[in-house]
């Protein structure tokens, strides 16, 4: 049995333990669907699916409170499936095992899963206790929202009748989102011959792993190493000093998600291993040594494997290595008016090269669409000049912020009341699905908020136990203060 079912407040943790033994990762998501189906049938809540696999949920007002606005209560089922090389965990069927480290909730060497299971969880738990008072309650629970927002890229105009939109994806207790950044996927391929390799020549694997990791868009600022780009510097100093050769890469393996191991092969002439592994041995130092404070557990391996019978030929290697060193990464801009919040940014996140294919899969971020355009069209160009195929995909407009937003004044206003604090109103760089609910919702007043988690998108993702029943507190408020219509 899960320690964390007894927590408080129980109506939320016992949801969540429930979530968590559901496998959830995005693109893998009808055990989830099936599980709130049959979890709503069971309680007689009103609950289908819609064309966008969303699962829509309805809960009428508790008695004298049927003039009051409908709100909608949002927030997206599936995971990012992050874990440790030494983990065993499929995410496609197995559970995620969750451990209490202090005032923290954690998994066992994968992503938690509290972006967003919490937020699904507090719904569930505001659906099934008759003892709350609220007005009319919708639930929306989107669908591959980590990977292309499929769910509300495909919500259709009268699914909804809310007035309100909470949608529980923040990060922060006590921070109200009011707007947040666009997204765009980037994805740079190229077919080539393979030739063979040198009999004579031996062959290397080289690891990089034991980064930080994190949220492509909430972490992007904290000057985290990139995988791929590390790997890149050692890669072209290989070829330059040992007449290495590029057989294969693998870097990353999600978009939204900062890499954090990156594993090449490579071939090199025998009489130049003791020099390889000599320059492995000083990158990884000089790693070790530039981000320091940041990153402190860079590992960086080479061992010897067995020789590919090809490789990928000289020129399309140089090629391609140069443009992983001169491609953008990390932030670009920060928000003239706000310099505290970044405007543009790029994440290389996924490096996939061999068996005679290259494939290069970039999210670029932007609140700002000149800088968003600006910005993929360097990464575009960077890519052209190698002779890549460039194309652009899932791309969602900026939540361009509302700080006259009624319910967040209405929300910041409650808060006050009970905790005696001011709650902070904020734009984050993160892609929120507020973007595209307004654009098919216009009316709607949307804000984002939630309690605290920190790493998401990493193994080192947790929840922090005691905001979450200061959010559970603060939602029950909130719902019996909703204005009238």
């Amino acid at each position: 049995m899960s320690e964390i079912k007894n927590l408080n407040p129980v109506p939320v943790w016992k949801n969540f333990d429930a979530l968590t033994q559901v496998p959830r990762p995005s693109g893998h998501l009808a055990k989830v669907q099936q599980f709130l189906l049959d979890w709503a049938r069971e309680r007689g809540i009103e609950a289908y699916k819609d064309g966008g696999e969303n699962i829509v949920m309805k809960k009428p007002a508790t008695s004298g409170m049927e003039n009051r606005q409908t709100v909608v209560l949002q927030a997206h089922m599936d995971m990012v499936p992050q874990k440790l090389d030494s983990s065993s965990h499929n995410f496609e069927t197995d559970p995620i095992q969750t451990y209490i480290d202090g005032e923290w909730v954690k998994a066992k060497g994968t992503t938690l899963g509290a972006d967003d299971g919490i937020g699904v969880a507090a719904i569930m738990a505001v659906l099934e206790d008759n003892t709350l008072v609220h007005g009319p309650l919708e639930a929306l629970i989107t669908s591959d929202e980590e990977t292309c927002m499929y769910g509300v890229n495909h919500l259709a105009a009268d699914t909804l009748k809310g007035d309100i939109l909470l949608n529980i994806d923040n990060e922060t207790m006590g921070e109200f989102v009011v707007g947040s950044a666009g997204g765009v996927n980037i994805t740079a391929t190229l077919e080539y011959k393979e030739v063979e390799t040198d009999p004579t020549d031996i062959a290397v694997k080289v690891v990089l792993r034991g980064l930080r990791g994190g949220h492509s868009g909430l972490e992007i600022c904290e000057n985290r190493g990139n995988a791929n780009k590390l790997m890149a510097r050692f890669v072209r100093q290989a070829i330059a000093d040992d007449d290495a050769r590029l057989a294969s890469w693998n870097g990353g393996n999600m978009r939204n998600a900062i890499p954090r191991e990156c594993e090449v092969v490579l071939t090199i002439p025998a009489e130049n291993e003791k020099d390889l592994e000599d320059l492995v041995a000083y990158c990884r130092n000089l790693y070790i040594d530039e981000y320091r404070g940041v990153e402190n557990n860079i590992e960086m391996t080479v061992e010897r494997t067995e020789l590919p019978v090809t490789e990928v030929p000289e020129e399309i290697q140089d090629n391609l290595v140069s443009a992983i060193l001169a491609c953008h990464d990390g932030v670009l801009r920060y928000i003239p008016s706000m310099p505290s919040i970044v405007e543009t940014s790029s994440n290389l996140a996924i490096v996939r090269i061999g068996a005679g294919k290259a494939e290069i899969l970039i999210l670029a971020r932007s609140s700002n669409e000149g800088m968003m355009e600006y910005v993929s069209t360097m990464i575009e160009s960077c890519y052209g000049m190698a002779g890549m195929k460039v194309e652009f995909g899932g791309h969602y407009g900026a939540w361009q912020p509302n700080f006259d937003s009624p319910i967040t004044k209405k929300m910041v206003d409650v808060y006050k009341q009970m905790f005696q604090e001011d709650a902070k109103v904020q734009v984050v760089h993160a892609g929120l699905e507020c973007s595209l609910i307004g654009q098919v919702y216009p009316n709607m007043d949307l804000v984002s908020f939630g309690p605290t988690l920190r790493s998401p998108h990493t193994p080192d993702e947790r929840c922090h136990i005691p905001s979450v029943a200061k959010f559970w507190d603060f939602l029950k408020e909130l719902l019996t203060q909703i204005p009238a219509k």
